[in-house]
């Protein structure tokens, strides 16, 4: 999305000044923070724009309006996004518009199926917010996660796709011949088929600072951003396989590595820590957890405290490595659409679920890779899968 200019007054222990930094930084927009706690000035132009009173957040824009207070549908709202659809009815609906679920739509429309793509963050999903990509096939040098998600999005708009922004899902049945999904705004819409591709998310440690720096110094992918930090330090927050595993991964690019666990000693299996314990280049600092990420536009600190103690300590790597798990985006799913014991969608080898012409690609899905290209690659092939359903039908 183009740069908006506008500004976010609030303070760092307001909620709703989170949730909508969060959502201005799904949604790629630009804008400035002022935590009227720290600033006299800008404490005084909300009392003035609100008749006196404190209330935050409130949001100015370069025109001048403000929002106070505002519901993400009211930014969305203001932000010129599209949150309704055309039509009721289409060939196909795609719930996600990450790799997979926008891969299959250029795919999809490109052999004239009429398509929809709703997306309840930002378009290009995890990989928009990934610092850069360097491991995406056909880019040489790299490439800004924020300039992938937009190209992909720009491909499968010129292919006629429609894609709703700001959306969430809340349902998915089937009647008859049709699938059916509703929004969160009570609207319903028709299909043929349906792709799920909400993928999954990374668990947050939900402490002060974390929104602020993910894509600025924290990250969930060793593999995406390792190489971003070769020769720092950079540390690593998990106990289990993921932890340990990646761990070992980062030690190709950095100096050193430092395991924060919460417990006593790692998790993971024994294998693991054995060949954690094996490598010089890692440390494994027990028994803390981390209470606040601080800086300023990147990650200068990280505020850890002993667990037996209560003591608290301010480390400084270069980034921060967060492997504490992953929720798939699915709890809305039907009961009727299998899953396993985590939640991650059952499929067949057309990417088709226990619900005829219902799909899943990308992270949802069990046995995926959790990487940029392999979600693109699930993606062409549900459309492929998706296109003989359609045929038959």
């Amino acid at each position: 999305m183009a740069d908006a200019e506008l500004t976010v007054y609030g303070a760092s222990w307001c909620t709703d000044c989170r949730r909508a930094k969060k959502f201005l930084g799904e949604q790629r927009v630009h804008y400035h923070w002022v935590d009227i706690e720290q600033d006299p000035e800008g404490q005084a132009l909300v009392e003035r724009l609100n008749d006196g009173k404190r209330i935050i957040p409130t949001i100015q824009f370069a025109d001048g309006s403000i929002l106070v207070e505002p519901s993400n549908a009211e930014l969305a709202a203001k932000l010129g996004l599209q949150t309704r659809a055309k039509m009721s009815y289409y060939d196909l609906i795609i719930v996600g518009g990450g790799p997979a679920g926008l891969t299959t739509a250029l795919y999809a429309a490109r052999e004239g199926i009429e398509t929809l793509v709703i997306e309840q963050s930002g378009l290009g999903g995890q990989a928009g917010v990934t610092e850069r990509l360097d491991n995406f096939p056909g880019f040489p040098d790299g490439i800004g996660g924020a300039e992938f998600a937009d190209r992909l999005a720009q491909q499968a708009r010129r292919f006629g796709v429609e894609m709703l922004q700001a959306q969430s899902v809340t349902g998915l049945r089937a009647e008859e011949e049709s699938r059916y999904v509703t929004t969160a705004d009570g609207h319903e819409y028709g299909a043929c088929a349906v792709l799920i591709a909400t993928g999954s998310t990374y668990r947050r440690l939900g402490v002060p600072g974390e929104d602020d720096f993910i894509g600025a110094g924290i990250h969930f992918c060793a593999t995406c951003d390792g190489p971003f930090y070769k020769g720092d330090e950079v540390a690593v927050i998990g106990g289990g396989n993921s932890a340990g595993e990646e761990s070992l991964f980062l030690t190709r690019f950095a100096s050193k590595v430092t395991i924060l666990v919460r417990g006593e000693q790692m998790s993971a299996s024994k294998l693991v820590i054995d060949k954690v314990k094996e490598n010089e280049q890692i440390a494994i600092h027990p028994n803390v957890e981390v209470v606040a990420f601080t800086g300023e536009g990147k990650l200068k600190g990280v505020t850890i405290r002993d667990r037996a103690s209560g003591a608290e300590e301010a480390i400084h790597p270069k980034g921060v490595f967060v492997f504490i798990g992953l929720t798939p985006n699915s709890e809305w799913v039907p009961a009727e659409v299998k899953r396993d014991a985590q939640g991650f969608i059952l499929t067949g080898p057309a990417l088709e679920t226990s619900v005829s012409g219902v799909f899943a690609a990308g992270d949802v899905r069990v046995g995926s890779t959790k990487q940029a290209a392999s979600a693109a690659g699930e993606g062409a092939t549900a459309a492929l899968g998706i296109r003989d359903y359609l045929r038959r039908m």
